[in-house]
């Protein structure tokens, strides 16, 4: 891109318009967020039964001692070798990210259907520390909208009526304990919901040059398993 070079004066100038706007988006943000929080739930009935390094644990083990509980689908099927590069990109966002969650009384895990040392190995290769369960056996991910099976590839399940674009498509799910250990679930996000969870895109989003995927094949075909970049 060739940029517009102006004086500091008239740059300045430009800045201070812009910030009126970017004020305005945070206070909408803002807005959203309280609205979100707003919500309607639903009640989860079903325990589910997760594979961990603890041994089998329900959806309601996964909170331990913390009233919400966020989990993140981590796109790695049963038969995969490796788990998926933009999953893996957003993961490096989340890493470190937990004990701040915890401290607001929040608990993040990963949930993928590859057995558990399939997970455990990549996560290691990653040096990730993350909380990282397996739903395999489970209908978790498809109840969740993240999961689909031949029959559901033909339908429009993923985001709330988009068809599925992948068997595993990656989403994240917000659940919160109630005082009687029940579980209700409040939130999910897919697709472009996830943006905002990616510390890398949200600085690029800062750069002159954006995302610059513009050219692209697909936007995040640049991506790459961190330990996989020649740069």
């Amino acid at each position: 891109m060739t940029p517009t070079l102006v004086s500091r004066e008239d740059w300045l100038a430009a800045r201070k318009t812009f910030l009126t706007r970017e004020k305005a988006f945070t206070q909408e943000r803002e807005a959203l967020a309280a609205d979100r929080r707003k919500l309607p739930m639903v009640e989860v009935t079903e325990s589910y039964e997760f594979q961990t390094e603890d041994g089998p644990k329900t959806l309601l083990d996964l909170f331990g001692d913390k009233s919400q509980l966020m989990t993140y689908h981590f796109m790695f099927g049963p038969d995969w070798e490796e788990g998926c590069p933009s999953c893996s990109y957003f993961t490096d966002s989340f890493e470190r990210a937990e004990t701040h969650l915890a401290a607001r009384d929040t608990a993040l895990v990963l949930v993928s259907n590859a057995p558990l040392e399939k997970l455990s190995r990549y996560r290691d290769r990653m040096d990730w520390s993350l909380r990282w369960v397996s739903a395999g056996g489970s209908s978790f991910g498809q109840d969740f909208g993240v999961t689909f099976g031949p029959e559901e590839m033909k339908g429009d399940g993923y985001n709330y009526g988009v068809k599925p674009y992948a068997p595993e498509s990656p989403g994240l799910s917000v659940f919160l304990r109630l005082p009687d250990d029940r579980i209700a679930h409040s939130y999910s996000t897919y697709g472009r919901g996830l943006d905002i969870l990616n510390t890398t895109y949200n600085l690029l989003d800062l750069t002159p040059k954006g995302r610059d995927e513009a050219a692209l094949d697909y936007p995040m075909s640049w991506v790459r398993r961190r330990d996989m970049y020649e740069v």
